[in-house]
C-alpha cells in the first residue's frame, strides 16, 4: 500500500517510529492498547447477519478509516509535496503535504503520517460560522457578487465567533476583531473575507517558517469553495493558484482508501 497515514497519536502511538513508546509498552495495562493499522487496511469481512440485513455482497470487507478532514484531503488528490487543501467550513483548516514532520503546540501545528511524508496543518476558529453570525446565505451570495476581488481591502479584522484561537495563533483569550463596521455591507464583507484570507496566508507562512515544505498550490473544500470572489481574493492574498477540488466529499476520500486496500497507485 503506497498511501498510509496514522491517527493513533492521540493514544500515544508514535507514527514516526511506527510503534508505541517503550515507557508505555512497559505499563501493566499495555495489553489493552489498541492495535494500530494504516487507514485503508482491510480488517475483516462483514458478519453474515449484517450482510443480509443491508444487502451487502459476501466479499464486502471492512477497512480502517480516517478522520473527515484527512478524507477530504485524500478526495482532493493532492498527492505531491507542496500541495495543500484548505477546508472552508464553519472553521478554517489547512493541511499541507510535506516532506518534513512539524509539531509545535505553541501555534497549534501538528502532523499526520502520510506514507513516507507528512500531512502538516492546523485549524483556526475563523470561518463560515462568523459569516453566518453576520449575514444570511442569501445576503452572502448577493453581497459577494458586488465585491471587486482585485481591490485590496484596507479593513483589518480578526473574525472569530467568540474569544479564543487555536491556529496560527494559539491564544484562548484572543478577542474577535470585527470593528469598525462600515455602512456599506459590501465593504464589510469584503474586509472580513480578506481578513480570513490573511489568516490562511499566515498559517501557510508559519508552516514554512517551522520547516514544512513550501506550499505552491491550494485546493479548496467546504462551503466556502463555492464563493468565486473569495477564491480570487485568496489567490491574491496567498500569491498562489487556488482552485476548488474536483471532489470535496470526505466519503469519496474514504472510498479511495478502501480501494487502496486491494489496489495500488489508485491515487
Amino acid at each position: 500500500m503506497s498511501l498510509l497515514q496514522y491517527q493513533s497519536w492521540k493514544v500515544g502511538y508514535d507514527p514516526e517510529v511506527d510503534s508505541y513508546p517503550s515507557w508505555l509498552v512497559c505499563q501493566p495495562y499495555s495489553h489493552l492498547l489498541p492495535s494500530v493499522v494504516a487507514p485503508g487496511t482491510p480488517i475483516a469481512c462483514l458478519k453474515e447477519e449484517l450482510r443480509n440485513k443491508f444487502g451487502f455482497q459476501k466479499e464486502c470487507v471492512v477497512c480502517a478509516g480516517t478522520t473527515d478532514s484527512i478524507a477530504a484531503f485524500l478526495a482532493a488528490r493532492a498527492t505531491q509535496p507542496g500541495k495543500a487543501v484548505t477546508s472552508l467550513g464553519s472553521t478554517l483548516a489547512i493541511k499541507l503535504l510535506s516532506n518534513t514532520r512539524i509539531e509545535d503546540s505553541r501555534f497549534g501545528v501538528y502532523s499526520h503520517r502520510l506514507d513516507d511524508k507528512w500531512l502538516v496543518g492546523g485549524a483556526s476558529n475563523t470561518g463560515g460560522v462568523v459569516l453566518r453570525q453576520l449575514f444570511t446565505d442569501d445576503q452572502l451570495a448577493k453581497l459577494s457578487e458586488q465585491i471587486n476581488p482585485s481591490q485590496i481591502s484596507l479593513l483589518d479584522y480578526y473574525p472569530l465567533p467568540k474569544a479564543g484561537e487555536r491556529f496560527p495563533i494559539a491564544d484562548p483569550e484572543l478577542a474577535p476583531r470585527l470593528l469598525p463596521r462600515p455602512e456599506n455591507d459590501v465593504e464589510y464583507l469584503h474586509g472580513i473575507l480578506e481578513s480570513i484570507a490573511r489568516i490562511e496566508a499566515k498559517g501557510y507562512g508559519l508552516l514554512k517558517e517551522l520547516g514544512a515544505t513550501e506550499v505552491y498550490q491550494v485546493f479548496t473544500a467546504g462551503g466556502g469553495a463555492k464563493n468565486e470572489k473569495w477564491t480570487k481574493i485568496r489567490e491574491r492574498v496567498l500569491g498562489l493558484p487556488v482552485s476548488c477540488a474536483d471532489q470535496t466529499e470526505a466519503a469519496y476520500g474514504t472510498a479511495l482508501l478502501a480501494i487502496k486496500g486491494d489496489q495500488q497507485n489508485i491515487l
